[in-house]
């Protein structure tokens, strides 16, 4: 009989710790979660409030573009819809609180920028923009005119969608104009910038995706490194927290195996 009680505590007791190391273990991981997911929505929604805020700007200075200009009502309508890209940017970002989220905000300045460029060409007298992707090396360049050959230092030349300055800047030799964004204590290509910077640039791409006028640029290992790619590389992210998932269950079943195959030899000594 107090053998039994013995064995009753102890089995209160590995029961017990091993319920709490299953809390500790869900709860850790649980704040790793939520400290990466925080530090992936600061630093994409810092991204897109500077572009935000230039676009913005952008906007200051086509009012000017447009003085002493009579708008027609297709000059008015693209001019508008600028202004409420301009604004509906702004009230979405506000309202970001994933760092998924942010997608929505450069969908809209992508957009506003064509918008921008249909209104420009109106006050020139010249045809509308082709719509095209954003200028790959700085999608707050608006959409671009051409496709060019450029790889960056030490890669593959890619044919890559370019703005007419950056055209003209690669075509004659120059470096062209490369959107930066913030890791650590340095500014890098954005496309070296980690999945941090993955739905950033999605909302600017991402309906391109599976467009003649994308090969090969943006799909692949091009971009934010590793087999992948911009669009697949959170498929993989996930696919590895649900792994990493798993093992951890898969370890605490592993040790729950353990702790009853010891009180299995218990009982047998007990009763042999």
């Amino acid at each position: 009989m107090p053998e039994l009680l013995v064995l009753l505590l102890i089995l209160i007791v590995v029961g017990g710790g091993v319920a709490l190391y299953r809390r500790h273990a869900i709860a850790q991981r649980d704040a790793a979660e939520r400290r990466e997911l925080e530090t992936q929505l600061t630093t994409s929604k810092r991204a897109a409030d500077e572009d935000v805020t230039k676009f913005g700007e952008e906007l200051q200075r086509l009012d000017v573009d447009v003085a002493g200009h009579p708008l027609d009502e297709a000059m008015n309508q693209d001019y508008q819809r600028a202004l409420d890209a301009y604004d509906n940017a702004k009230t979405s970002l506000d309202a970001v609180t994933r760092p998924e989220e942010i997608k929505h905000v450069t969908e809209i300045l992508e957009d506003g920028r064509y918008a921008v460029a249909c209104v420009k060409a109106r006050v020139r007298g010249e045809p509308l923009p082709a719509k095209r992707p954003p200028c790959f090396f700085n999608p707050a360049h608006g959409p671009s005119s051409q496709d060019v050959e450029w790889a960056p230092p030490g890669g593959v030349p890619r044919s890559v969608p370019a703005c007419p300055a950056d055209a003209e800047r690669v075509l004659a030799g120059a470096d062209p104009y490369i959107r930066t964004v913030q890791v650590g204590a340095q500014r890098v290509p954005y496309w070296e910038g980690g999945q941090a910077y993955a739905p950033w640039a999605q909302g600017y791409y991402s309906r391109w995706r599976g467009s003649d006028l994308l090969t090969g640029a943006l799909i692949g290992s091009f971009l934010f490194g590793g087999a992948g790619g911009l669009f697949d590389g959170i498929g993989d992210g996930v696919g590895d927290l649900m792994g990493g998932i798993g093992e951890g269950i898969g370890g605490v079943g592993e040790g729950l195996g353990d702790i009853g195959s010891g009180i299995g030899d218990m009982f047998g000594d007990l009763f042999d």
